[in-house]
């Protein structure tokens, strides 16, 4: 039967890919840590706006996440960006004009998606709303933006990390993963309890 009015239908949603697509394979971690450079936020603003006006409406929100987040924390010079959109299965909305805008499809798998500059300084994490990794992402940010035992700690362990040699970016990345893992943990426990019914 013909319906008079398919716009009024939700959109029918794509299976998401299945499993993880690594545009150039593995890449080598080549990128020392620096000082906190108040640059880093100049750079978010900047690439905010950027990606507002190649994805418009698709944004429900943009936000700076990750180590350059985090004023007094040292960093790989890479900016972190999340991109929260509706539907991860449309690139057609995010990925492609992004790419378009001049980023640089690095990651799809299941949930999210990845461009970069291609000077590989500003990377894009794109995600549906309501992935638990955008809440541990903005939880983390917080929790080390407003602990400074924590973020000693993180700085501490990053360190170290950062004296061995890493031929994958993502082993570096899991290697952060227990002590990231108890922050938030920290970072749950000290929330405020909802009010009483």
């Amino acid at each position: 039967m013909h319906d008079p009015d398919p716009g009024r239908r939700p959109a029918r949603r794509r299976p998401d890919v299945t499993g993880l697509e690594l545009v150039g394979g593995p890449e080598a971690l080549a990128v020392p840590l620096r000082e906190h450079d108040p640059a880093w936020a100049d750079a978010f603003r900047e690439h905010r706006a950027r990606i507002l006006a190649a994805v418009g409406d698709a944004a429900l929100a943009v936000e700076h996440i990750g180590s350059t987040s985090v004023p007094g924390l040292a960093a790989k010079p890479v900016v972190d960006v999340v991109l929260v959109v509706p539907d991860i299965t449309a690139e057609e909305d995010h990925v492609a004009p992004l790419v378009a805008a001049g980023y640089v499809l690095r990651v799809r798998e299941p949930g999210h998606r990845l461009v970069r500059t291609p000077a590989r300084d500003v990377h894009v994490h794109v995600y549906e709303a309501g992935a638990d990794a955008i809440e541990a992402y903005l939880l983390l940010r917080d929790r080390l933006r407003s602990d400074v035992a924590d973020r000693d700690l993180y700085a501490r362990t990053k360190r170290a990390l950062m004296t061995r040699r890493w031929d994958d970016m993502n082993d570096y990345a899991e290697a952060k993963s227990e002590v990231i893992g108890g922050i938030l943990t920290r970072a749950r426990e000290a929330r405020p309890a909802p009010p009483a019914p």
